[in-house]
């Protein structure tokens, strides 16, 4: 997305229609992984995750979460470097809710289709500020998600 925005500050492409085709990007991707994990899921973890020290009860727990928290996780998720794209698996696997899953795809990725295509916009002649400040828009977007992670779960204590 950076080369993006840095080709539409010189006007060799429209910045919107950037942002769009890269959230749209971001949420087929997902919904590839979505449907790969409702196909495979289940039966396919629980033969081949022996190897990979998974235990069905962690499963159990795992698909437990997602149906409690699945909306927020896949937003959150998003906007974690490393997570952003397995995020889908878990939701897929919990059967998630299409629509909201989609939704909260679309938001979370969105964001960071958005800073990344500004930041080509605004810096893209200097890769030096670039790396500079991605790496302090991360960690921005960690603490962000940290206190949006805190607000949610003391808000669903409370209303238990």
């Amino acid at each position: 997305m950076i080369p993006a925005g840095y080709l539409a500050s010189q006007g060799e492409m429209n910045l919107y229609l950037a942002i769009t085709i890269g959230i749209l990007g971001s949420l087929t991707g997902a919904l590839f992984n979505y449907f790969l994990a409702i196909k495979f899921g289940r039966g396919f973890l629980l033969k081949y995750g022996k190897y990979f020290f998974l235990k069905e009860d962690s499963l159990d727990k795992l698909e437990k979460f997602f149906q409690n928290h699945g909306h927020i996780s896949t937003f959150t998720g998003r906007l974690i470097p490393g997570i952003r794209q397995y995020i889908s698996l878990p939701a897929g696997l919990a059967k998630m809710d299409k629509l909201l899953f989609s939704i909260y795809t679309a938001l979370g990725a969105g964001i960071w289709v958005i800073v990344l295509a500004l930041l080509g916009y605004f810096l893209g002649n200097n890769q030096n500020l670039i790396k500079e400040y991605l790496h302090q828009i991360t960690i921005a977007v960690v603490a962000i998600i940290v206190v949006v992670l805190g607000i949610y779960f003391w808000v669903k204590r409370e209303k238990v």
